[in-house]
């Protein structure tokens, strides 16, 4: 079932034109599934855009409808998603999370002539794909792997230690750190790919251990990345224990238990609450649901906006239109600072930096990795 919001009266007549009726934003994100709380600050983080827009007048004088379905962080229902999306006339996507359910919805979205700007998914793999109508909002994953390796440099990590999950998402962030960790002259030690349905990840860490390992970047989520977290410091592992943006959620500390907390750092993009103005936001947010934003709610809203003012400097959906305006958008004002887009539709400033577990368990920031 789709989950509508944002939308004033008078949406029956189709949202598909650029001559009447609500302008249909599809949005692809968990609902269900083990990343089902992210879906939810998606769709919040998005709704609050759409509110904001439709309440100073919406977008050359429509209003923005609201279109979530399920994407489930799996490619079946991703697909499924998509085509449910196209078949009620969406005509910008901003959704999605998993990158290996994001991938498949690519060339259905391109073969309707539909926008993308998508708020999570950052693997570069979306990027290699070189659809013109793509673009990102979230930092790619070679991007990511840069912050990785500045933090591996600055932390003098003499034996390194890299494990994935073997999706798209989590294989290309380790990839692309591994090769940049080279490249820097890091020793890269061992890497391994486990089974995120797994509970005992004893071999795992046995290897890791055996590595003599003092630092390790797990890029894959926080369910199995907790476990890992554990299970190594119940094993007598002391060093650091990065984990991807993907595993960054309060929920990671409440898995891997009080006691086990201590060296977990995250590579993240910047969150309401580290910048000059995200006091304001988070307020605005939390009225509205009642609750603080979670992980991905700034880049969805974020990824609304950028939308909408495509749309509006294109003066028109048309997709080829829609893509030339946000290729030329500069320094465009956004919740979380400026945003711009390289030829590739990729952020020119990712703006990564180093989160840890604070006392109460939720990710703040540790370092912004600047000079």
């Amino acid at each position: 079932m789709a989950l509508t919001a944002g939308c004033s009266g008078g949406v029956a007549g189709g949202g598909n034109s650029d001559t009447g009726g609500a302008l249909k934003f599809g949005m692809l994100a968990p609902f269900s599934g083990s990343e089902s709380a992210f879906g939810e600050y998606m769709k919040n983080g998005a709704t609050l855009a759409v509110d904001e827009i439709n309440a100073a007048g919406g977008v050359n004088g429509q209003q923005i409808e609201l279109i979530a379905e399920d994407e489930a962080c799996d490619a079946t229902t991703a697909v499924a998603g998509a085509n449910k999306l196209v078949s009620q006339g969406v005509v910008a996507s901003v959704g999605g999370y998993c990158s290996g359910a994001t991938l498949p919805t690519l060339p259905i979205f391109l073969q309707a002539k539909i926008p993308m700007v998508i708020a999570a998914a950052n693997s570069d793999d979306l990027v290699a794909a070189k659809q013109p109508n793509v673009f990102l909002v979230n930092g790619t994953g070679t991007q990511q792997a840069q912050a990785a390796v500045k933090f591996a440099e600055k932390s003098a990590a003499k034996s390194i230690y890299v494990i994935d999950e073997g999706d798209a998402y989590s294989t290309n962030l380790s990839k692309a750190f591994i090769s940049q960790a080279k490249d820097a002259g890091l020793n890269v030690s061992g890497s391994t790919t486990v089974t995120p349905t797994d509970k005992d990840f004893s071999t795992d860490v046995d290897k890791m251990m055996k590595a003599g390992t003092d630092f390790v970047y797990y890029t894959g989520y926080y369910q199995a990345g907790s476990l890992v977290n554990h299970q190594a410091k119940a094993a007598g592992y002391k060093g650091i224990f990065l984990i991807g943006d993907g595993a960054v959620d309060a929920k990671f500390a409440e898995i891997t238990g009080k006691g086990f907390t201590d060296n977990v750092y995250g590579t993240f993009t910047m969150t309401p609450d580290m910048l000059q103005d995200g006091g304001a936001w988070s307020a605005a947010y939390k009225d509205k649901f009642g609750t603080d934003p979670g992980p991905y709610a700034l880049q969805s809203y974020n990824a609304v906006k950028v939308m909408a003012e495509g749309i509006k400097q294109a003066g028109s959906t048309d997709m080829d239109k829609v893509d030339a305006a946000l290729h030329n958008l500069k320094d465009f004002s956004t919740a979380s600072g400026s945003i711009s887009f390289t030829e590739q539709g990729t952020l020119s400033d990712a703006k990564f930096v180093i989160v840890t577990i604070g006392p109460d368990g939720k990710f703040v920031l540790s370092d912004r990795l600047e000079g």
